[in-house]
């Protein structure tokens, strides 16, 4: 049964049922400094719930969810006034029996003659228990061709890696903030896009037609800015950068140095950063995206202490993060691999592993991904045989050897840099460091009712 607090921290202010609806609203402190309560940070929590359909509190069996919120940096879903929205799906096609597939359709949108903005992605899902993520890519100019096939087998469309837009597994409709939009449209109208669909299949499942993707919402009403998603972290694909087994935490980094980007543009503006998504599969359980200047820590981008695989959502930073020519991003991923009898590899399989940090920001600049991976070549311990008490070590070599880092720009030109350096994040913000309770100090945490009410709705299927 459910435990009683001995330190009550909720305030229930009403409650009300209707036609198989409960509403119920409360109230608690954002900081509590009780270590019973889950704290209200910034980031984002993962809210459990179950329920019954009377007030017995009996086992809820299938009646229970989950869901990431934001509470301090909510914003809430507007009414789409107009209708209007791109579809970007698959058509019942056929999903392999293998236990990871990605399929690409290469597409144009329909002409629309004057420039446009994005301003809500939302995903059509037909097989939830199948679809890992969805990425929809901007084509450089010699994509000239529509194709619907498999991913990464040699095609011209394995050149698209502009990301317009983004699903994860478990993530919802994802709508801008109302000052940015996604540009489409006008001169770029002739421009093909490719949306790839990974399918995780571990049972192998055979015979299954598809036909999932995106709904872009768009308006003629321009916005102020024109959005850009630059990818940061490790490298994806196939790399020499193996995760031991038995390992109760290793990390892995990525670096992004943006002293580099005066060599595709000039002058390189400041980069308003407002959103960001975090990105590993089913070994992490931590993601941290630092920002550096001159050498040093001023910021974090990103930062998901309690990563989830099944909940991956865009997710709104509440304030504007400023990224200025000589800025450096480390994106640190930590997994945990001791259920694993073998090395974890990076790649694109859900068994494998990524390390990435999706940047939403404006103004668009011609740069798509900024990411890297270590020279591995000074590394003398062989990840599948490295005993338990080397684990530490063999991370460290690798933090600290040189990186190569990539830059990517929209015509997809590659550039290497060598010799970068990972700098070492600084510890993760307490949630709450102060332990005095004195009413003078928690009065001036309590939301109010003009401040933040976190409002549950159950709805009860009869």
């Amino acid at each position: 049964m459910p435990l009683e607090d001995a330190q009550q921290s909720y305030t229930l202010l009403s409650m009300r049922e209707n036609e198989g609806q409960t509403v119920m609203t409360f109230k608690r402190p954002i900081k509590t400094c009780d270590d019973k309560d889950f704290q209200i940070t910034a980031q984002p929590i993962k809210l459990i719930f179950a329920y019954g359909k009377t007030d017995e509190i009996s086992y809820h069996m299938s009646k229970r969810g989950t869901k990431e919120v934001n509470l301090l940096n909510y914003m809430p879903k507007s009414i789409p006034t107009n209708s209007s929205y791109l579809s970007a799906t698959v058509d019942n096609i056929i999903v392999p029996s293998n236990t990871t597939y990605y399929h690409c359709k290469v597409m144009q949108f329909p002409k629309l003659n004057t420039k446009h903005h994005i301003y809500q992605i939302e995903p059509v899902i037909e097989h939830l228990d199948l679809i890992h993520h969805m990425l929809l890519y901007h084509c450089p100019p010699k994509v000239t061709e529509p194709y619907d096939k498999p991913c990464y087998i040699g095609d011209i469309g394995d050149s698209c890696f502009g990301i317009v837009a983004s699903w994860g597994v478990g993530g919802g409709v994802y709508e801008l903030p109302e000052n940015v939009g996604i540009p489409i449209g006008g001169e770029k109208s002739d421009a093909f896009y490719r949306l790839e669909i990974h399918y995780n299949n571990p049972e192998r499942k055979e015979g299954i037609k598809d036909s999932s993707g995106l709904r872009l919402h768009y308006t003629a009403k321009l916005r102020q800015h024109d959005v850009g998603i630059m990818t940061t972290g490790v490298l994806p694909g196939r790399m020499k950068y193996d995760i031991p087994p038995k390992a109760n935490q290793f990390h892995t980094y990525g670096i992004c140095n943006t002293a580099y980007f005066s060599k595709f543009l000039n002058p390189v503006p400041d980069l308003q950063v407002f959103a960001v998504f975090l990105h590993t599969h089913l070994a992490g359980t931590k993601v941290r995206a630092g920002h550096f200047r001159n050498e040093r820590q001023i910021d974090f981008l990103g930062i998901d202490e309690n990563y989830n695989f099944d909940l991956q959502q865009a997710v709104s930073l509440g304030s504007i993060k400023t990224i200025k020519q000589g800025d450096e991003i480390v994106v640190e991923c930590t997994y945990n691999t001791t259920n694993r009898a073998s090395v974890t590899k990076m790649g694109l399989a859900t068994t494998n592993e990524m390390c990435l940090a999706f940047l939403f920001y404006y103004p668009v600049i011609n740069i798509t991904s900024c990411v890297s991976i270590p020279d591995t070549k000074g590394v003398l311990i062989d990840a599948e045989k490295i005993p338990m008490d080397k684990i530490t070590e063999y991370e460290m070599m690798l933090k600290k050897a040189p990186q190569y880092q990539v830059i990517i720009n929209s015509n997809h030109n590659a550039s290497l840099f060598p010799n970068g350096t990972v700098r070492d994040l600084m510890k993760t913000p307490a949630a709450c460091q102060i332990r005095n309770t004195s009413n003078r100090f928690s009065t001036s945490w309590i939301v109010n009712l003009a401040g933040i009410i976190l409002v549950l709705l159950w709805i009860i299927l009869m």
